[in-house]
């Protein structure tokens, strides 16, 4: 379903372009040519994509004991291979998990967060990831990240040589109201990606939190970890937009902004929230 509904929305995206230059259904067929090569380019190499744009190195048993260790046990319990381990150089402390599937899933840690957390509140945090794993999360979302940053790489370009002046100015403005269309499916299409992008993430944070809990018998440490999490007062330095939602807590500083808007646009649910939700468990 989101295969399908990206591609329509980044053929349809082309499709707009294509009429601003009198060319629709070819530029609807480069638009689907992209998509489709973007979803299977998603598929086999968006974990290998996140690693390296998140700058994750492998890491290694004797170097982090209790991360290993803690992942190796866990995995037996909750019957799935071993994933391989990745850390990322920051203080910050976060984890997310990534793959296709649980043979080819990574689950990956800061050092900030190895060294800040107790080994309880770090098996909190590796069975939610490894919930992400045995839940499919990390195909879907890891997917959604690729497929948006496509889009909004697209979109930015198209930008970028409208401001400066590329393309037959005389052809756009021949049509003004066709020319307002344009610039709004520039505007409005990386959006409508990235909410129904973050609005996956949110539903799955939770459901992580749920299954990390069971696996592990003990929410209370988890919740315990996302609270130390949400009170750093620095973000992940290697995080961006396309791969936030990935993270078990939002990577970037926590802004000043609390509203509704803030809200809708936060790849997580919010960490009082989750953390409510786990007492009760």
């Amino acid at each position: 379903m989101i295969f399908v509904i990206f591609t329509v929305i980044f053929t349809g995206f082309f499709f707009i372009i294509g009429k601003v230059y009198d060319d629709p259904w070819n530029y609807a067929l480069l638009g689907l040519v992209i998509s489709l090569g973007s979803s299977v380019g998603s598929y086999f190499f968006s974990d290998k994509l996140v690693l390296t744009t998140t700058r994750a190195r492998p890491a290694t048993k004797e170097e982090f004991f209790d991360f290993y260790t803690v992942t190796e046990n866990l995995s037996m319990a909750a019957g799935l291979p071993m994933p391989k381990l990745y850390v990322i150089d920051d203080p910050s402390p976060n984890a997310f998990a990534t793959g296709r599937d649980p043979k080819h899933a990574v689950v990956c840690a800061t050092t900030g967060l190895l060294r800040t957390l107790e080994r309880s509140e770090i098996e909190g945090v590796i069975a939610h990831e490894l919930s992400h794993v045995k839940n499919y999360d990390i195909l879907v979302m890891t997917v959604a990240a690729v497929l948006v940053g496509s889009i909004s790489l697209v979109s930015d370009i198209v930008m970028r040589s409208l401001w400066w002046g590329g393309g037959d100015r005389d052809r756009r403005n021949a049509n003004p109201a066709l020319y307002i269309l344009f610039i709004l499916a520039l505007i409005l299409t990386p959006i409508v990606a990235m909410l129904i992008q973050l609005a996956i993430s949110r539903q799955r944070e939770y459901l992580a939190d749920a299954s990390g809990a069971l696996l592990t018998r003990y929410p209370d440490a988890l919740a315990s970890a996302l609270q130390k999490i949400s009170q750093y007062p620095a973000g992940v330095a290697s995080a961006t937009t396309s791969t936030s939602h990935l993270f078990i807590a939002n990577p970037f500083r926590k802004g000043q902004i609390s509203s509704v808007v803030a809200n809708l646009f936060s790849t997580h649910p919010p960490i009082e929230k989750r953390i409510e939700v786990l007492s009760k468990m």
